[in-house]
């Protein structure tokens, strides 16, 4: 197949500086929960990126000294740490991209755990978060200093074989953000006050970068041109625009971004793609250099406008080259309808909290290139001759059955209801969550030109149904459902009185019944169900009421960066919000909770409860079988993913396209994945 002539303009070759990027695809910097902790890994995700067509790949934040100890990215300190990068640097190279890093000094953001030094800040303040601690003013002397430190780092950079440094200004986490806006920046002197004074520190990283190694790799800056902040702050209409102008010409090219890291990664959920032009549009006027934004862009169409309209000259992404580090190969091949699209769920950014390598709802193989071999596009042959039936046709059936007609597999799906997509297709009804179908979608699509996958909707099997298919191996995909009795994280068994008590689910609520007058919801799942299922019940005309054992509600959504634009709205709403108590019992028309520090009571009255607890799988097939006189014992019956155990969609994902690329190797009892040591240089075993 060729490329639709309309995409041709994505793979014109930029000029940036003195290197030049094959085509418009660049794979802008994103945490990855690996670093320096999986360097193997890391270097292998970023790999694959290269291979699949993104011109341009970063490395995630580079702290480039010991008063920046942040422990989930990598880091440039000196020359001890050009071992980490180096592999990262070569696979990029393998495969004709540049390789860029993004330099970063995150000042008061980074609290120094690890080097216990004092954080800096352009004036005297407390640090980030609730950290208990304060970061000092820096003098003349400091300012010098990271100067210095800033150039060691780009030469280092250089030495590695970095193509593209870039300065590192935005999401309100590096020192020279924090020097550009009013709001960190009180000083005095001719680094504060006036605008052309607060951008005194860009200017001079940009002169010293470019004087220290722009002979032979380009340098750029990564720049919020507005923090989402309002009067005070940097504004795309004020002191962003007018830094931008100051500095247009200076770097090779920008990167410009919009907001904290909650706003520049917003979830589909409460962002649409390409939500950022309106606020980055102004820059084309006033400068030469080429231009990089993002926008979870993931259509093509989208992508030649945003380039044809003079608002981009290059397509920075982070989770779309997550969700299909093939993107732009497969538009360059003329097969865009294969792209896994990115849901803009934020999962792959929860595990970057608890430095353990990343994941992907779209992209079961992210983060697992190395370490389990996996490719995203390549599946081994069959290994054995089974005929297989999977019983299911949400997330975990569906990938298994994709990945298993991958490798040659004779595949039936049957599915007891007349659609596909389990979970999938009801949860995408709720408020915002309609690109989440792109999950079922995608693979839909994929399983559409495989004359070995059969689908059968309507299809509802018991046992003997199963057995008389003559199936060798059975996955059930059967999935789970949210527990009726008060069961979750909060009380381990049923609740007591639930006597002529209107309790509804989330299941009830997807399956379309309806609830009036004041609705309790009980929050005891802390992901994004409870709230969701709040907002729809405000749109159905309900007075809802949320209560949780936790400190907040949606305490999770803080790893998915939502938990801001979660509360925004739900207060925006009118709900009103009880934490701290946890559920005793449902008495008719009354909920009797209880205060989680004080036992103290608290009866709510409503018209009906919705419990948001935990939840079950949906394994009756499972016992059923397991349970039958077989006389023929060559069928294997396996449970995948929220029938073996309920879970993310993404671990449904996950767990459906394992067991399928694993049929058939003996993995015996050992871990199925390979495990990297990083020794020490000095270490008799390095």
């Amino acid at each position: 197949m060729s490329r639709d002539p309309r995409f041709d303009i994505l793979f014109e070759p930029v000029a940036i500086g003195p290197v030049t990027a094959r085509n418009r695809f660049y794979q802008a910097p994103h945490c990855n929960g690996m670093g320096r902790n999986y360097p193997s890994p890391m270097a292998a995700m970023r790999g694959t990126k290269a291979e699949g067509g993104w011109a341009v790949v970063f490395t995630e934040l580079a702290d480039i000294h010991h008063t920046s100890d942040s422990p989930r990215n990598v880091r440039l300190w000196d020359k001890e740490d050009f071992p980490i990068l180096a592999p990262m640097v070569e696979r990029v190279h393998e495969h004709g991209s540049l390789a860029g890093i993004q330099l970063a000094h995150l000042g008061f953001v980074s609290a120094n755990l690890i080097g216990r030094e004092t954080p800096l800040a352009p004036t005297a303040r407390h640090s980030y978060n609730l950290h208990p601690a304060s970061a000092r003013a820096m003098d003349r002397s400091d300012i010098r200093a990271y100067r210095g430190w800033h150039r060691a780092a780009a030469l280092n950079a250089r030495a590695i074989g970095y193509d593209i440094v870039m300065i590192y200004a935005a999401h309100d986490m590096g020192l020279p953000m924090h020097f550009l806006s009013r709001r960190h920046n009180k000083r005095d002197d001719d680094y504060g006050g006036a605008l052309a004074n607060r951008a005194r520190l860009l200017r001079e990283l940009i002169e010293d970068t470019r004087d220290a190694v722009g002979d032979r790799c380009a340098v750029g800056v990564r720049l919020c041109v507005d923090d989402l902040g309002g009067p005070g702050g940097v504004t795309s209409d004020g002191d962003g625009a007018e830094a931008f102008a100051l500095l247009a010409e200076l770097p090779d090219y920008w990167d410009l971004s919009v907001g904290k890291w909650p706003d520049d990664s917003a979830t589909s959920r409460f962002r649409e793609e390409g939500f950022q032009e309106p606020y980055i549009a102004f820059a084309r006027k006033l400068t030469t250099k080429p231009i990089v934004g993002v926008g979870r862009f993931t259509s093509p169409d989208t992508m030649v406008s945003q380039i044809r309209r003079g608002v981009l000259d290059m397509i920075g992404a982070a989770r779309p080259s997550i969700a299909d580090p093939f993107l732009p190969r497969k538009i360059e091949e003329g097969r865009p309808e294969d792209i896994r699209e990115c849901i803009g769920c934020n999962i792959c950014i929860t595990n970057n909290h608890f430095n353990t390598p990343i994941r992907c709802t779209q992209n079961p193989t992210m983060g697992e290139e190395w370490r389990r071999g996996w490719h995203p596009e390549r599946m081994p042959a069959r290994t054995t001759q089974d005929r297989i039936l999977i019983v299911g046709s949400g997330p975990a059936g569906l990938e298994a059955a994709r990945a298993l007609g991958l490798r040659g597999y004779e595949v039936m799906i049957a599915e007891a209801a007349n659609e596909a997509g389990g979970r999938v297709s009801r949860e995408s009804r709720l408020p915002g969550l309609g690109a989440w179908s792109r999950v079922r979608d995608y693979r839909l699509q994929q399983i559409s030109g495989m004359s070995n996958v059969s689908l059968y909707l309507g299809s509802r099997m018991g046992a003997q149904d199963v057995r008389e298919t003559g199936s060798s191996l059975v996955a059930l995909a059967t999935g789970s459902h949210w527990r009726r009795d008060g069961v979750g994280r909060q009380r381990i068994d049923p609740l007591p009185e639930l006597a002529e008590a209107r309790i509804l689910t989330p299941d009830d609520i997807m399956d379309g019944v309806k609830a009036a007058g004041h609705v309790v919801v009980y929050d005891d799942d802390h992901y994004y169900m409870a709230s969701v299922v709040a907002e729809k019940l405000v749109a159905d005309g309900c007075r809802v009421t949320m209560v949780t054992p936790g400190a907040t509600v949606a305490r999770y959504t803080e790893y998915t960066l939502e938990i801001g634009h979660i509360h925004k709205r739900l207060y925006g709403l009118g709900i009103e919000i009880v934490p701290n108590h946890a559920l005793d019992a449902v008495r008719g028309e009354q909920v009797v909770f209880s205060s989680v520090y004080t036992s103290a009571p608290l009866t709510l009255s409503c018209d009906a409860v919705v419990l948001v607890t935990g939840q079950a799988p949906d394994d009756r097939l499972l016992t059923a079988l397991a349970g039958m006189d077989v006389e023929d014992t060559s069928m294997r019956v396996v449970a995948i993913g929220d029938c073996r155990a309920p879970s993310t969609i993404a671990a449904a994902v996950y767990s459906g396209h394992r067991f399928a690329r694993e049929l058939g190797l003996d993995l015996s009892d050992s871990p199925t994945f390979t495990r990297e040591n990083v020794l020490p240089a000095h270490h008799p075993g390095a």
